[in-house]
């Protein structure tokens, strides 16, 4: 099936932990079973020709949560790392990170920095892995950027535009804005995640719990995509 419109998708992988209590087992093996999740969907996107992937790994809010759970999410993402990077490399995936990673433990930061730049010349599928992040904290930390910028008389505040507000986001010369976002498990809303750049993205809520994804489903989606019209406030 070829993909008609959908150059970035974003998806808020949701659901891992209901997964697992709904099979009587540790949130721990719903968090695994999602990282499974995410190889089957970055394959699924190559063969959808999509071009942009960004994925909701770990958002600011979550470090409120259980310190073993932390961990064991911490762990996931560097056995994910330390398994694909020579895959990602092999198969022309390049990974980026969206999200302020310093707190992140010292040897994941230095795993992310290697297989970020191991990768960046490769074109085929950039993989954005939104990482210790939050919308609002983005648009403040582009805010904080452009002011520093006028300080230093680099900018002309009255020639700011959303175009050029936009680079001070992260990636934000790189990074087309989603076309389609989804979240899985059921649950309605964003979350603090990508506000700036989903104002005119077409949504998708599904029940499906992350861990039970899979490339059929994203077919589906990417169906009824195709059949919306998309008019960005216009007739």
């Amino acid at each position: 099936m070829a993909n008609k419109g959908i150059n970035h998708l974003a998806i808020i992988m949701d659901g891992n932990g209901r997964w697992a209590r709904e099979k009587g087992l540790p949130r721990t093996k719903g968090h695994y079973q999602g990282s499974q999740t995410v190889k089957k969907i970055v394959k699924a996107c190559i063969n959808l020709r999509i071009k942009y992937l960004t994925l909701y790994a770990f958002s600011t809010e979550n470090w409120s949560r259980p310190r073993t759970e932390i961990s064991t999410l911490m762990k996931l993402l560097a056995e994910f790392i330390r398994q694909e990077r020579d895959d990602m490399n092999k198969n022309n995936i390049r990974l980026i990170i969206s999200g302020d990673i310093s707190r992140l433990p010292r040897r994941l930061q230095e795993q992310i920095q290697d297989t970020v730049k191991l990768t960046q010349k490769n074109n085929k599928l950039i993989l954005n892995i939104a990482l210790n992040y939050g919308g609002r904290q983005e648009i403040l930390r582009a805010v904080r950027q452009i002011a520093l910028d006028y300080r230093d008389n680099r900018i002309n505040i009255r020639h700011l535009n959303e175009k050029h507000f936009k680079k001070y986001l992260y990636h934000g010369s790189l990074l087309p804005d989603p076309d389609l976002l989804i979240r899985t498990s059921g649950e309605v809303r964003i979350s603090n995640f990508l506000l700036w750049q989903i104002a005119y993205s077409e949504l998708f809520f599904t029940s499906i719990l992350w861990p039970d994804f899979n490339e059929a489903k994203l077919r589906k989606i990417v169906d009824e995509y195709q059949a919306r019209d998309r008019r960005f406030g216009g007739l």
